[in-house]
């Protein structure tokens, strides 16, 4: 796993995009911060970018740098005991193709050892979005992932190519600035 660090970090930092196990399903990854690599992304994926995509952070206490945290957030990050993603709103500090038309983000904080290595190590958050051709299915693991993905990415990770374990996507909650929210996928 430290080799991958190394190399996707090397990659991240001049703006490329890496393919890499989340704790949810493979994602394709960029820093979140990098407006070209972020089109990189939405072009590999052959996305519309009038429909964002996630990012991830290693700790809850990074949010606030990136969106208004409504009070309710913090209890669903504390009672949640699978992978959460949260759409907050107010985003900032982002990448323009990371933030929706309503001025949203969906960011979930990781429990993956990897990815919170690499984004600690990186000191930014990390785009993921599921390692697929728009409008096709997501790959569960790393061997449906179709190869024209693999070759257009800058690095492959390494770690945990291996498992046939198929992964599901994460829950998907959208908070009001009122504190509202409305539950997008269970």
């Amino acid at each position: 796993m430290k080799e991958d660090i190394i190399q996707a970090l090397i990659v991240l930092k001049a703006g490329g995009v890496i393919l890499y196990p989340t704790d949810t399903i493979w994602g394709l990854g960029c820093d979140a911060t990098h407006g070209a690599a972020v089109r990189k992304v939405f072009n590999i994926k052959r996305r519309v970018d009038s429909k964002s995509m996630l990012i991830l952070l290693d700790t809850p206490s990074k949010l606030s740098s990136y969106v208004r945290v409504p009070d309710i957030a913090w209890d669903l990050i504390k009672v949640s005991n699978s992978p959460l993603t949260l759409i907050y709103p107010g985003a900032k500090n982002l990448a323009p193709g990371l933030i929706a038309q309503d001025g949203t983000t969906g960011i979930r904080i990781t429990k993956d050892p990897f990815c919170s290595q690499l984004i600690h190590e990186l000191g930014k958050p990390i785009v993921s979005t599921s390692a697929n051709i728009s409008g096709t299915p997501p790959p569960a693991c790393f061997n449906e992932i179709r190869e024209e993905i693999r070759k257009t990415v800058d690095y492959v990770v390494k770690w945990r190519q291996n498992e046939n374990f198929r992964r599901q996507h994460s829950s998907i909650i959208k908070i009001e600035e009122n504190g509202q929210f409305i539950i997008i996928r269970k």
